[in-house]
């Protein structure tokens, strides 16, 4: 009979003891969560990536992120990290500042391919590189969601920070030529970068001059000469010979333009991919890989998950950027609940490191978060960051899964290793990879932190923008 009232207790006994560890870690228990390794690993290797590919039709360039192409020439890890948050915030007022110059409407007088896209840590840049040709010449550049004219670094420089490849010199090539003054390539920097083009002497060529906002600029000439995107070909490709350049573009040579106004990349070979491109952006682990794929054939993708599309938000005053209408956000399965919603245009930028959204819509995802992932220790917050965990004891932690939804049922899922930022590297200072903006007027950014392992597609004539869960690799 005891035996019997002993069996009897022994599943409640059971379900005791499972709720007191539950309540002993003080972890709630949500449904949607991803787990994160800690901790985390710097990388060993080389940037400089050459691999790229043609697959039916498309286009494909290896991509990395910059800590990869730090490798181990970074002495401290902490304080490039640190760093990288200083800089970014930076380029946040430079775009802020650039929109808001743009929509008062004043200027300053001043076929498919798929590339390999690196990280470009070791170039000590703020963003993703791929490398292209010009004039047979190999370069390896920024790639730039939110910049329209491509440039290089050019002999002879009047004042050139210092790049890993040799300068690219206009004499050598016998295809290279100069863009006149009075052209319509030349009245179109205006819109392109905020500044008109400026007539030099013997000959009368366009100068450009691009300000990044942050202390970073490039001026030199427009010109003319042939891009090799892989194996693909593009002649007469119009791109800034930057003789005076100084800023944030750490090793690389220049920078790539997928902007949407007419000196763009994207708009130049529209006759070649039909303004579509792609890309996976990769994380910063050890031999993580992506691509960029021109052209707008899915077959080539890796994806794990549906595409599912979004429109993109006219805006004739700023129709150079993509604009996508954030409509929901759900964080560990929890819809959160914020009434700007829906009525503000967000910026997809592959540039900005860290996401900034409208102050309201930061509180509730943070208060959101914590209440999810409050059973382990704080650390400070540490500059646009200001939730953040000391988790140097654990070896694997459960995360709340932060989902992104926009119009028309898309839908973003923020990959695991786009949740966190590392501030320290033995995981003592980890701090959630979102940060809020200073006023709710000003423009809200989805950066490529969050867009990590995520197929990002830009049908720029259908005028949508689509997502899809893919492991970023080249193979």
């Amino acid at each position: 009979m005891l035996l019997m009232k002993g069996m009897a207790l022994l599943p409640f006994m059971l379900s005791l003891l499972v709720l007191l560890l539950h309540y002993h870690n003080e972890v709630h228990c949500y449904g949607d969560k991803q787990l994160l390794h800690l901790p985390w690993d710097t990388v060993d290797s080389t940037c400089l990536s050459h691999k790229s590919r043609q697959e039916k039709g498309a286009t494909i360039l290896e991509m990395k992120h910059q800590d990869y192409c730090y490798g181990g020439g970074v002495k401290d890890w902490n304080k490039l990290l640190q760093k990288r948050l200083i800089l970014d915030d930076l380029r946040v007022q430079s775009l802020q500042a650039r929109i808001k110059n743009m929509a008062s409407t004043q200027t300053r007088d001043v076929s498919d391919d798929r590339l390999p896209l690196t990280s470009g840590v070791e170039l000590g840049t703020l963003n993703y590189i791929v490398t292209v040709e010009i004039a047979g010449r190999k370069m390896t550049v920024i790639v730039d969601t939110g910049s329209d004219l491509t440039w290089v670094q050019c002999q002879p420089c009047k004042s050139c920070y210092s790049q890993k490849e040799p300068l690219f010199n206009p004499t050598a090539s016998p295809s290279y030529r100069t863009v006149p003054c009075n052209s319509s390539e030349c009245q179109s920097l205006a819109f392109a970068t905020g500044n008109t083009g400026i007539c030099g002497e013997n000959p009368p060529t366009c100068n450009y001059v691009v300000s990044y906002g942050d202390g970073s600029y490039t001026r030199g000439e427009l010109a003319h000469d042939q891009l090799n995107l892989g194996k693909t070909p593009v002649d007469n490709f119009i791109f800034g010979c930057g003789r005076n350049n100084n800023g944030l573009f750490g090793g690389t040579s220049g920078l790539l333009g997928l902007g949407r106004s007419s000196i763009s990349l994207v708009s130049q070979t529209k006759a070649i991919f039909g303004g579509f491109f792609s890309y996976c952006l990769p994380s910063t682990q050890s031999g993580a890989s992506g691509s960029l794929v021109l052209g707008g054939n899915s077959s080539v993708y890796n994806t794990s998950s549906p595409i599912s599309y979004t429109r993109i938000i006219p805006n004739p005053k700023l129709s150079t950027f993509y604009f996508l209408n954030l409509t929901g956000i759900s964080v560990g399965g929890v819809t959160l609940q914020d009434s700007s919603f829906g009525k503000s245009s967000m910026l997809i930028d592959s540039g900005t490191v860290i996401t900034r959204l409208p102050p309201t819509m930061y509180k509730a995802l943070k208060a959101e978060f914590q209440k999810q992932f409050s059973g382990f220790p704080t650390a400070p917050a540490f500059s646009i960051l200001d939730t953040c965990f000391n988790l140097s004891a654990y070896q694997e932690v459960d995360v709340p899964t932060i989902k992104l939804q926009f119009e028309g049922n898309a839908e973003m899922k923020v990959d695991i290793n786009g949740v966190f930022y590392f501030v320290k590297t033995d995981a003592s200072q980890v701090c959630l990879a979102l940060a809020s903006l200073s006023f709710e007027d000003e423009i809200g950014i989805i950066a490529n932190y969050q867009q990590r392992n995520q197929r990002v597609i830009y049908d720029t004539k259908g005028s949508k923008l689509g997502f899809a869960q893919e492991s970023c690799s080249f193979t």
